[in-house]
């Protein structure tokens, strides 16, 4: 009998490669895709159409015509966006209506997340970029000028080097997220270059929802009537958000469409395409699950949601995978700081609990970081570097055989 293997994913942004998972001959491997696991990476073709034609706007190159300065924001490290392949059709629509280099600068659209580095920036950008213009840092504690308060009643501010720009363009990428439903669209300001205040006010609006009782509206593929949606969007247009550029990505990280546009029509339009795309049939009877955290991988925290909910029926061990040589992301907002030093929407206290279906928690990553505990608030974590090693535990609870469900990337597939 020939031994069940499944690759996933692995490194993206550094060394990217595959994980191959090697499960013993008695066990039952099941992997559970979303349905867009295998769509082709999109060409440039595709790509130039998405400008040609773009969604419920003029030409970009249009757009620009009489403006003066631009302001190019993208999304950080932490989402899958191939950010330097899109920029060059940018550049070009721009360079078509006359905008000197000397006009634009880039942003990095971080929210709460901590600073990035040249290495980042080369990441995502590509060092052509990093070589002709300016690339900044979002601050969410200083330098954010005051908007206007929204119809939620968030007092926003906004970065103020986007703000002194008449031409305000945004990159980013449509996938499921655990609050809004889905990122792209409105998220890149906010939380991306608002204030720290104007930040957690948004996330309140997702708390304050589950606490009166309308948890249905929020969290993964629910968009339509999540406040979180509607404070997004109507951020972009206070700011003056000009165009926005959204990927969708595939089992490999790889954007296979491309939406551009008036922000407000283009996400809709995203959001319809992603829907589908991103569905994950749940898998049933899963005694192991095992959660591959590939595109956010520094927010791996992410996949640790849908590991649980399969493996709620029946009880058993999960496995949380990420390969992210930099670590977790620094979240000032959600995150910790010390055995009691928390992000001022962290939670507090950090307490691990004993969960009553779930007989082991494994982390496998190649380096061992404590601190990402207080994110999964577990009593007890196993950490392991190698998938031997996590195998060999797994063995331990169940020598006789077992049926284990594989999900390549639980940062962007989302359980129907």
């Amino acid at each position: 009998m020939s031994v069940p293997t499944v690759s996933v994913p692995s490194g993206m942004w550094f060394k990217e490669g595959e994980l191959d998972l090697e499960f013993p001959e008695s066990w039952e491997v099941v992997p559970c895709l979303m349905k867009g696991h295998d769509a082709p990476p999109v060409t440039p073709v595709e790509i130039q159409a998405a400008f040609d034609n773009p969604v419920s706007s003029p030409p970009l190159r249009e757009l620009a015509g009489e403006k003066s300065e631009v302001a190019i924001i993208f999304d950080d490290m932490s989402r899958p966006t191939r950010t330097g392949v899109i920029v060059p059709y940018v550049l070009a629509e721009l360079a078509a209506a006359g905008i000197p280099d000397t006009a634009i600068r880039f942003v990095c659209a971080l929210g709460s997340h901590g600073a990035h580095t040249y290495q980042d920036f080369e990441k995502k950008l590509g060092s052509e970029i990093m070589d002709r213009y300016p690339v900044y840092n979002h601050n969410p504690y200083e330098n954010c000028t005051y908007v206007g308060d929204t119809s939620s009643g968030t007092r926003l501010s906004v970065n103020a080097e986007v703000m002194t720009c008449d031409l305000k363009i945004a990159i980013g990428s449509v996938i499921p997220h655990p609050q809004a439903g889905y990122g792209g669209g409105g998220k890149i300001i906010i939380p991306g270059v608002a204030s720290i205040d104007s930040i957690e006010a948004l996330h309140r609006l997702d708390i304050n929802a589950r606490r009166e009782g309308r948890g249905n509206t929020v969290g993964p593929g629910r968009y339509a009537d999540n406040p979180l949606v509607s404070e997004c969007l109507e951020v972009a247009r206070m700011v003056g958000l000009n165009f926005k550029i959204d990927t969708i990505i595939n089992g490999r990280g790889q954007p296979c469409a491309v939406f551009a546009g008036e922000p407000e029509a283009e996400y809709y339009r995203a959001v319809q395409y992603a829907e589908p795309h991103y569905a994950t049939k749940a898998v049933s009877g899963a005694d192991v699950v095992v959660v591959n955290n590939y595109s956010k991988g520094n927010e791996a925290i992410v996949g640790y949601g849908m590991g649980m909910r399969l493996l709620m029926e029946k009880g058993g061990d999960l496995v949380m995978s990420y390969d992210f040589p930099t670590g977790q992301v620094v979240h000032y907002l959600l995150g910790s700081f010390g055995k009691s030093t928390r992000g001022r929407l962290s939670g507090g206290g950090g307490g691990r609990r004993q969960i009553p279906f779930l007989k082991r928690l494994i982390v496998l990553s190649p380096q061992v970081e404590k601190s990402f505990g207080d994110w999964l608030g577990v009593a007890d974590i196993y950490w392991v570097k190698t998938w031997p090693e996590a195998r060999a535990l797994l063995e331990q609870d169940f020598p006789d055989g077992a049926r284990a469900v594989v999900v390549p990337d639980g940062t962007v597939q989302y359980l129907v």
